[in-house]
């Protein structure tokens, strides 16, 4: 099983970047694979990158070439670089594993100007 401590979000400007963080507390290779989901207000959690064992990343169409997904399996670590922000991706952000474990309490992404 795994818990997960997100981290790096914050205020960003539009057409600005971040890079989330997800501390995992088990070894993420133990997992099929980790995702990123976030949710903004008033909707539903939604998924928005994926990275399997091998380290190939999948993207929900909203979000391709403007994020990526890597890992650090050494350090358990999974990450979410985000470029070129607009203001839909306002959002709180999540990592989890799949098969999926507690969620924690996600990191919050604002873009504005």
């Amino acid at each position: 099983q795994g818990r997960f401590v997100e981290s790096g979000g914050g205020l960003v400007q539009p057409g600005g970047s971040l890079r989330l963080s997800c501390a995992s507390s088990g070894d993420i290779q133990s997992f099929i694979g980790m995702r990123w989901y976030r949710q903004a207000p008033g909707a539903q959690r939604e998924w928005v990158a994926r990275i399997n064992r091998a380290g190939i990343g999948n993207y929900e169409e909203s979000v391709r070439g403007r994020f990526a997904i890597s890992r650090d399996n050494a350090k358990n670590l999974v990450f979410l670089q985000m470029n070129n922000l607009i203001p839909e991706d306002t959002a709180v952000y999540y990592c989890n594993s799949e098969p999926p474990n507690a969620w924690g309490q996600g990191t919050q992404v604002i873009v504005s100007s």
